[in-house]
């Protein structure tokens, strides 16, 4: 039962006198996932680069959008960024951090307006350097865009490596002055490891629990033991990865050293915003390099780094993450009627193997319907 925003109770046989009712018979209920790391603008390169590794990619896809001749315009970001919060609202994601290239402070504008227009609950991670031009805009963006939408949440971002040490120094003393999280791409690509990346992150006094490092594939066992003594947090891309040829991330070893790890989609470098393939991905890498079918993460493990564990470690476990009364009303529900869940055995388990965007038929955010699917009956079991 939810009052307005929140949930106000969980059981059987409530009474809902004067609330709408919506018909759940047979159907799971269960938190709304939560996307830790995207690009939700990258909808304007699916299919870029499908050859190409990180780098490459990068050369061909990404950074030829920096160039000032051609200036994206506000309506051309809102036009990029608009059809991936659909996509992420048809597979039930209702929490998205959308780390922003910000191309320009017009990009940031659309950015920002199409995020507000989804309905989704988003956090807003924007790229910036050491120019006092770009900091007083972030500031700007911080106070006018983000702050007045209870939805939004802030995040700096930035790179570490050498090349951009003194723009990740600006961004982690911005970060720490405007109370929020500074949100960095760590060792995706094994050619990053020439950057030293933790030498410039300490530099910069980034590491803690206010560190997001998305990706976290080409660690060392020391770096593993410096992010658990930090309470840096790292943010999982499997399917991006796999794309990209990156690597597989050490989730096992990342899990004994307390390190907190969320799920993420990565925007056009997954090319489908599908949180029940990467919950999938997740799982298979690990079983598929250890040859071991219960090494971490098993199935109710990747569904909780898809819920509970992304909200963890936003620090919003306080008001989403999970179907606890006093919390937001973030949640979907699931359809098992569909024939890729028929027979029901175990829910969990085909939650995460069977889970498909066709199961998911309502999604809630603050108690407001964003997604009712229309029922066809025809695959229904």
């Amino acid at each position: 039962m939810l009052d307005r925003d929140k949930i106000a109770r969980i059981g059987k046989n409530l009474q809902a006198s004067g609330a709408q009712v919506v018909d759940a018979t047979g159907k799971i209920v269960m938190p709304g996932f939560v996307d830790v790391h995207n690009h939700l603008w990258q909808s304007l390169i699916r299919g870029c680069g499908a050859d190409e590794n990180l780098m490459a990619w990068l050369d061909v896809c990404v950074f030829p959008l920096f160039n000032p001749d051609i200036a994206l315009t506000e309506t051309e970001a809102y036009a990029g960024v608009r059809p991936s919060t659909l996509d992420l609202i048809n597979i039930g994601v209702t929490t998205t951090v959308d780390w922003s290239h910000a191309f320009t402070p017009q990009f940031v504008r659309g950015n920002i307006r199409a995020l507000g227009d989804s309905g989704l609950r988003f956090v807003f991670a924007h790229l910036g350097n050491a120019d006092p031009a770009s900091i007083a805009d972030i500031k700007l963006v911080k106070r006018t865009l983000i702050d007045p939408n209870p939805r939004a949440t802030f995040q700096v971002a930035s790179h570490p490596s050498e090349a951009f040490h003194s723009d990740l120094i600006a961004m982690s003393k911005l970060a720490k002055e405007l109370g929020v999280k500074l949100h960095v791409h760590l060792l995706e690509n094994i050619a990053q490891r020439e950057d030293k990346v933790f030498d410039v992150l300490k530099e910069a006094n980034a590491l803690g629990p206010d560190l997001l490092g998305a990706h976290g594939i080409h660690l060392t066992d020391q770096e593993i033991n410096t992010l658990a003594e930090h309470d840096v947090r790292i943010l999982h891309n499997p399917l991006s990865n796999m794309r990209l040829a990156s690597g597989v991330i050490r989730l096992p070893e990342l899990k004994q050293a307390g390190v907190q790890v969320g799920l993420g989609i990565d925007g056009g470098t997954n090319d489908t915003s599908d949180m029940f393939n990467d919950m999938r991905a997740a799982l298979g890498l690990q079983r598929a390099i250890s040859l071991q079918p219960d090494i971490f993460p098993r199935v109710a493990d990747v569904l909780r780094m898809a819920t509970v564990d992304g909200a963890r470690l936003l620090n919003m476990f306080d008001h989403i993450g999970s179907l606890t009364p006093g919390k937001k009303a973030d949640l979907i529900i699931i359809n098992p009627g569909k024939v890729n869940f028929a027979p029901s055995f175990e829910w969990v388990n085909q939650i995460v193997f069977n889970g498909q965007p066709v199961n998911v038929e309502w999604v809630f955010v603050d108690g407001v319907p964003l997604e009712k699917k229309r029922k066809t009956g025809r695959d229904e079991c």
